[in-house]
């Protein structure tokens, strides 16, 4: 059975893992479900309909699966959805999605989500990122693996943010960010490679070499940006770590920062 603090209000209908643990003065709400090893801090609310994987450990006052802050949302069933292994911290805000895009706001695995940061409504957020305190994805907003955005960073509504990529303290991006850029700025204004973080992860000296270069046909070239993702489809033949930068220009909408 679930340990179940003799305060938290829990649903009937909850689906709750035999394994998971409740505080003090949780509400789970109708329709949650909540996978094996995840514990569940005091004071925590989590709304459904919202699925959550395993070993998710949300501290307290979290605010998880609430309706989204949309004035044209009516109370459609919309969803969230959660992988495995993620931590939110205190204060931290979920919101399902909404019935103008998929109707579902994803977010992958081992993830962690610091103080008050904020996931808006139809979000999709990858795998093994970290949003430090305070950060806010607006509505629609979709985030890479491995991505780092820093204390008090902001994305605008629609913007995409390329794996690896690594956003500075107070950067607001308002323009597409791509794979393996560090930006900065207000509005964010991509800046150098995140060798750092891509050195980390196990790119070899010459991968991170061809993505500098690849950074530097995109940024430094004086190319307008069609001859530039040319050029890069080109290198992205012999050199697979490019690639992922000519999918993201295919892929963005909005313009990338520039």
């Amino acid at each position: 059975m679930a340990k179940i603090h003799s305060t938290a209000v829990v649903a009937p209908d909850a689906v709750l893992a035999d394994d998971v643990e409740i505080g003090p003065y949780c509400v789970i709400g109708p329709q949650v479900e909540i996978g094996a090893g995840s514990r569940i801090g005091p004071h925590a609310v989590i709304n459904g309909p919202t699925r959550m994987g395993r070993e998710n450990r949300v501290f307290q006052f979290v605010s998880i699966g609430e309706g989204p802050q949309d004035l044209s949302y009516k109370g459609e069933p919309t969803r969230l959805e959660v992988g495995d292994r993620n931590h939110f911290r205190e204060g931290v805000t979920v919101h399902r999605g909404t019935t103008k895009d998929r109707g579902i706001t994803s977010i992958g695995s081992d993830n962690i989500f610091l103080v008050q940061s904020h996931v808006a409504h139809d979000c999709t957020v990858g795998n093994h990122c970290v949003l430090s305190n305070s950060v806010g994805l607006a509505g629609h907003v979709e985030v890479g693996d491995w991505v780092i955005l820093s204390a008090y960073s902001g994305v605008h509504q629609f913007c995409k943010i390329g794996s690896h990529a690594f956003l500075a303290n107070n950067t607001a991006a308002t323009y597409d960010i791509p794979p393996y850029v560090t930006a900065e700025g207000r509005p964010a204004q991509p800046r150098i490679v995140n060798e750092v973080g891509l050195k980390r992860r196990g790119f070899t000296p010459e991968q991170v070499r061809n993505i500098r270069n690849a950074f530097r046909v995109l940024y430094r070239s004086d190319l307008k940006l069609a001859e530039a993702t040319e050029r890069l489809k080109e290198l992205a033949q012999t050199q697979p770590e490019v690639q992922p930068m000519v999918d993201f220009l295919a892929r963005s909408e909005r313009g990338i920062a520039r």
